[in-house]
């Protein structure tokens, strides 16, 4: 069996190894929650920028000329 081997340098650091399941609570095992997933051209339609409410402050995403998106408070 083989060793994992380190990212390179500059890259992405690793998760921590996960707990095994025995030494989790029983309020710590839950089934992962199914994540929603939106096509943007359904959350911009033709505009360029939207607005996220998030508790009491407001969210702007906006599409770039490139088609990036940038979220700003």
């Amino acid at each position: 069996m083989s060793e994992p081997t380190a990212p390179p340098p500059g890259g992405p650091a690793l998760p921590p190894p996960a707990e095994p399941a025995a030494r989790l609570g029983a309020t710590q095992r839950q089934a992962p929650a199914l994540a929603r997933r939106w096509r943007s051209a359904e959350l911009f339609g033709r505009a360029h920028e939207i607005e996220i409410e998030h508790g009491p402050a407001v969210y702007r995403l906006r599409l770039t000329a490139l088609g990036k998106l940038i979220l700003t408070k």
